[in-house]
């Protein structure tokens, strides 16, 4: 590794190297800290002629790459591999051109999510997909897991979003993908980046869609006796026809936790739906009062509409520390993300509490109900031993779950190293052949943030699982090992 080190360091400077062990202790895991893994060195490029040299001095010695953002995932898919190369991207964070005649503009990887809406928030533009992380994730991590936020049912996820990025890819190569046109000629190639999870190659510039600020926006804050009045609520609202820009539904656990963590005055409820509807003054108006009159049909017992921008964003504010949050009532906890029919979310509600009760642990729920993406907290204390394993299987359940309703084992976290053991249950075979015969096209070596998302063996004595890799791939990974 000293001669790879110095090589690095000859690309983007000795300073930019980290190879100190105390310093790689910061980059052992990203958001979801259970399982780490020490990487070999950390190297922090400023540009896309950097991340070149980089990746050509990694290829030369045939180590493995792991692209990493703000570290803010919640998959594992920052996570190192043993003896990798982390790429940190975290300076290049430049905004580089702002286009506001055709509502684009231009970052680097490292900017973080609200910067780009603040760039432009003078001008009445932001931009839209809104992770409950946007204060410090990166653009470059949204890209690579395609991530979504509350106000993504109406506004799509980050794939709608991106209208161009360039690419560093792992024999080195600088592609161009995409145009600042909403309709790029030939193949649509970022179909293939966005939400690729590191595997295709390392984003150095990304150009995002504008959009122009609402009119309006109008937010109610309903309580319910229990998830399952709050479940017919949004299927209520939904089946009317109504699409609001969000609709967000918490447990009694995550209100609990959201009230001990912002000092809300929340009640102590079974469930609460938080909705925005935005648009036109005329439209605004019309929906909102409809929603709130399906939300009181289906049980609500009590609707709250905010007096003022800041009593808006207080409740905006507890949804999105839920997750934090979570921390003042468990001392550990387990990040689940998911995806069912909107019909489904009363029925699967009971039956993730059901299999909590069985295991002896507590679930809080807090999730994007509009359209049906769960995110599942397992509560669970790792100081009495066996209960973080009893806590990783019932998340494991929950996932099976998931699948056996129609839907899926990610919405907007990705599947990361965490969830890579659950593709064979989603996927067939032939499914995932198709998946890696795409993953090899761009990085034949496999290179690129190995062990992540497919269900493969790595080819350094793990068994192998229920899935054989394609042969290029097999054949690129034995090369290095």
């Amino acid at each position: 590794m000293n001669g790879l080190a110095a090589r690095m360091a000859e690309a983007v400077g000795t300073g930019n190297v980290v190879t100190d062990p105390a310093e790689l202790l910061v980059y052992e895991a990203d958001g979801l800290t259970h399982g780490r893994t020490r990487p070999g060195m950390v190297v922090l490029p400023a540009t896309t002629e950097e991340v070149v040299r980089v990746v050509a001095a990694a290829r030369e010695a045939k180590v493995p790459i792991v692209p990493r953002g703000a570290g803010t995932g919640l998959s594992g898919g920052a996570r190192p591999v043993e003896g990798c190369v982390v790429v940190s991207l975290t300076r290049m964070r430049r905004i580089l051109e702002v286009d506001l005649a055709n509502g684009w503009i231009r970052v680097e990887p490292g900017v973080i999510n609200l910067d780009v809406t603040r760039a432009v928030s003078g001008a009445g533009l932001y931009y839209a997909p809104d992770p409950s992380s946007q204060g410090v994730c990166s653009i470059g991590g949204n890209v690579a897991e395609n991530s979504g936020g509350a106000h993504c049912l109406k506004y799509g996820f980050t794939t709608n979003h991106v209208l161009a990025a360039r690419v560093v890819l792992s024999d080195g190569a600088v592609v161009d993908l995409g145009g600042p046109a909403s309709d790029a000629p030939g193949y649509d190639l970022l179909a293939a980046l966005v939400g690729s999870e590191g595997l295709v190659g390392i984003v150095t510039e990304v150009t995002l869609k504008l959009l122009r600020k609402p009119e309006v926006t109008r937010t109610f804050f309903a309580t319910f006796p229990s998830t399952d009045e709050a479940g017919s609520a949004v299927s209520g609202i939904i089946a009317a026809g109504i699409l609001p820009a969000a609709i967000e539904m918490m447990d009694r656990l995550a209100i609990e936790a959201a009230k001990a963590a912002t000092g809300l005055d929340w009640p102590d409820v079974g469930a609460a739906l938080l909705m925005d509807a935005d648009g036109t003054r005329a439209e605004v108006e019309h929906v909102s009062a409809r929603a709130i009159e399906i939300a009181r049909a289906a049980g609500a017992l009590e609707i709250r509409v905010p007096r003022d921008e800041a009593e808006r964003a207080l409740m905006w504010k507890g949804r999105k520390s839920a997750f934090a949050a979570v921390g003042r009532i468990s001392p550990s906890y387990l990040v689940e993300d998911g995806v069912i029919p909107r019909s489904e979310i009363a029925r699967v509600l009971r039956e993730i509490e059901r299999m909590a009760r069985e295991v002896g642990l507590r679930v809080a729920n807090v999730f994007h109900a509009g359209d049906g993406n769960l995110h599942p907290l397992v509560l669970y204390d790792a100081r009495n031993p066996g209960e973080e394993e009893r806590a990783a299987r019932l998340g494991g359940e929950i996932l099976r779950l998931c699948i056996r309703s129609g839907g899926s084992i990610t919405g907007e976290h990705g599947v990361g190293a965490e969830k890579a053991q659950f593709m064979a249950e989603q996927f067939t075979a032939d499914d995932l052949d198709t998946m890696a015969r795409v993953r090899c096209a761009f990085d034949g070596l496999a290179l690129m943030n190995p062990g992540k998302v497919f269900p493969t063996p790595r080819l350094c004595g793990e068994k192998p699982g229920p899935y054989s890799p394609h042969p290029a791939e097999v054949a690129g990974l034995a090369e290095r090992w």
